[in-house]
């Protein structure tokens, strides 16, 4: 089990270069060794999203995707953020996932605790919510034991019925 992870900023000239597939280019601007990961499907949609919304809302780069890097040894394990700022009841949304290479050895569960310690920081976070489709297994256990209790329910346009958990910060 990883004793914790620490986020590096992508910022619109890395998000740009893992869309051009320039995983060289994002490597150097970041300083981290961003895996082959980052290019691939499963995660590259996530890229053209974010750099969307930094356009619409410049503030929101300081709240969304972030590297997630393994302390101490610092392999780049996965992706973390928000969806965005808080909103106007203090609400932000957890995102993370983790490069297959090192799914179930905790690093979902570590990124999570660094979203979670990050909101805790911020006095205009009041909730934190994840929604979670009803069959990821996975990510509903690694809500598991950090205190989220089901709010309800919402229909996401990709992933269809989404429960919705929400906590403190």
């Amino acid at each position: 089990m990883p004793t914790s992870v620490c986020f590096v900023p992508l910022p619109p000239a890395v998000l740009s270069a893992l869309l051009d597939g320039d995983l060289e280019r994002a490597r150097a601007a970041t300083g981290v060794p961003l895996t082959e990961w980052f290019l691939s499907d499963e995660i590259a949609w996530l890229w053209r999203m974010r750099l969307d919304q930094i356009a619409a809302d410049p503030g929101a780069a300081e709240w969304i995707v972030r590297a997630a890097v393994s302390v101490p040894d610092g392999a780049v394990v996965g992706a973390a953020g928000f969806h965005g700022p808080p909103d106007q009841d203090g609400m932000v949304e957890v995102g993370y996932s983790t490069d297959p290479a090192y799914r179930r050895r905790g690093y979902a569960r570590a990124m999570l605790t660094e979203l979670l310690r990050w909101a805790a920081a911020e006095p205009d976070v009041k909730t934190v919510r994840a929604s979670i489709r009803p069959d990821n297994q996975a990510s509903l256990a690694t809500i598991a034991g950090f205190g989220f209790t089901h709010v309800g329910e919402q229909w996401d346009e990709e992933d269809g019925t989404e429960y919705l958990y929400e906590r403190r910060p």
